[in-house]
């Protein structure tokens, strides 16, 4: 039986969500109902504005302003200006912190997971809790999960770019 991931599962903190949306499935219903789905392979956690990686690290602005409200937002953003990539915010508001969809097991990257399922800027801002064609959902499936050093944050301090804060399915 497959269940929609509601409030409770997004309202804790992203390092204890992005490990459990490891194995879960992206669920998108298209304009004609054609249903696509992928299984969630690989995330990354970024927590607040002591983490040098996440976009809250500068403060709030109007682009991260999604950031600092309810858990299970969608908060899409344009990376590289041509890659939409497609996060969760979780947590408590007012305390930014989010989850990357760093992959699916099919679509092995953020920008191709988000191609696939047709996801861009249109679905910034909407809730992964009320969405009728967007959402997260639990089949039972439950992969053995390894860590690994989070992937593009160059930016960011040595401390925050060693931090073991991408989730995987163990191969």
């Amino acid at each position: 039986m497959m269940e929609r991931l509601g409030a409770d599962f997004f309202h804790r903190d992203c390092l204890e969500v992005a490990p459990d949306l490891v194995g879960k499935l992206l669920i998108r219903q298209l304009p004609d109902g054609t249903i696509l789905q992928e299984r969630i392979a690989e995330t990354e956690a970024y927590r607040g504005e002591e983490d040098e990686a996440c976009h809250a690290h500068k403060g709030r602005t109007k682009r991260t302003e999604l950031l600092y409200r309810e858990s299970g937002l969608i908060y899409v953003y344009l990376c590289y200006g041509m890659h939409w990539l497609m996060n969760v915010i979780t947590g408590e508001p007012e305390q930014p912190q989010g989850v990357l969809f760093r992959a699916g097991v099919v679509h092995d990257g953020p920008a191709k997971l988000t191609r696939y399922l047709q996801v861009d800027k249109q679905w910034n801002g909407d809730s992964f809790l009320t969405c009728s064609n967007l959402w997260v959902a639990d089949d039972g499936f439950r992969p053995k999960i390894q860590t690994a050093e989070r992937v593009g944050i160059g930016y960011a301090g040595e401390v925050w770019q060693k931090k073991q804060w991408r989730f995987l399915i163990q191969k």
